[in-house]
């Protein structure tokens, strides 16, 4: 079951100033509204996972603090053509202005969690999770990752203070794996998580034998994978702590998710719900405003 994402002062912030984007110095037909009551309902237009509802509320709130949203749906639930998701009533003007900003975000939201949703759906029975990535539009990351929550996907790091993950770079520049473990176990925090990317069997091997936390095999074939975890199990049961290491696989096509799940990892990270995922197609309908 997903929870809502709490709407924060920093975040409520943020919705008024997508708001303000749209109003810009008033919505110049308001005045054929003045002291209008009225109501309306948001349908979707196609299937999909639904998501971004919550953010209806404080949207149209900022303008009409006596407004009431009903939500029909729940977020993260699946919705088909032509349902009704939520319904809304409140000051004419309120409902008129918030509607693009409130729909452009929940269409977009929506789209992750459906194209998340599709991908989860080919793991399922195989105990094998789909994570997100960095990969997110600027000012948009912690809602698209709530998107993918939606979807049923979970979260990898929000950014680069919660988890280190090593790269080619940080490897070459530190030089070699186990220093450029040692340097950041030195002075991350004790609860951090040390990651390295390997794109060699042997930089998998190293990282698993130098202490770290997870590997992300990146751009292993499924056969190759095959062969390699067994191997990088063996060895982080033979490190000198017991915990076990995290696998995780990136760079992988969708369409090879079962070969890749079959393989004994435990993640599979990608950014696809995000950068490739269309808009679900929802639409607001008013009903007749009461002066």
């Amino acid at each position: 079951m997903v929870v809502s994402l709490p709407i924060t002062p920093q975040l409520q912030r943020q919705l008024e100033a997508w708001l303000q984007e749209d109003l810009g110095r008033g919505d110049l037909t308001a005045s054929a509204l003045q002291g209008c009551h009225g109501s309306a309902h948001w349908i979707a237009k196609a299937d999909g996972q639904f998501c971004g509802g919550v953010f209806l509320e404080p949207l149209v709130r900022a303008l009409d603090p006596l407004a009431q949203v009903r939500l029909l749906v729940a977020e993260g639930e699946r919705v088909a053509s032509g349902q009704r998701v939520l319904e809304v009533e409140g000051a004419a003007t309120a409902l008129v202005a918030v509607e693009r900003t409130a729909l452009n975000l929940a269409m977009r939201l929506s789209g992750i969690a459906t194209a998340t949703a599709a991908l989860v759906a080919g793991l399922d029975g195989t105990g094998v999770r789909l994570a997100d990535t960095r990969k997110t539009t600027p000012g948009l990351r912690q809602l698209e990752k709530y998107a993918v929550r939606c979807g049923g996907g979970i979260n990898h790091r929000l950014g680069l203070d919660d988890a280190a993950m090593l790269k080619e770079n940080h490897l070459a520049w530190a030089g070699g794996v186990e220093a450029a473990i040692t340097a950041v176990r030195a002075s991350a925090p004790w609860p951090a998580r040390v990651i390295v990317e390997a794109e060699t069997e042997a930089e998998a091997m190293a990282a698993v034998q130098a202490g770290a936390d997870g590997v992300l095999l990146d751009e292993f074939s499924p056969q190759e994978l095959a062969v390699l975890v067994p191997r990088l199990r063996d060895q982080a049961r033979g490190r000198d702590h017991a915990a076990p290491v995290v696998l995780e696989a990136s760079g992988i096509h969708p369409d090879a998710l079962a070969a890749y799940a079959a393989t004994g990892i435990d993640l599979i990270s990608t950014s696809a719900p995000v950068t490739r995922s269309s808009w679900l197609d929802l639409s607001m309908r008013f009903a007749g405003a009461a002066g």
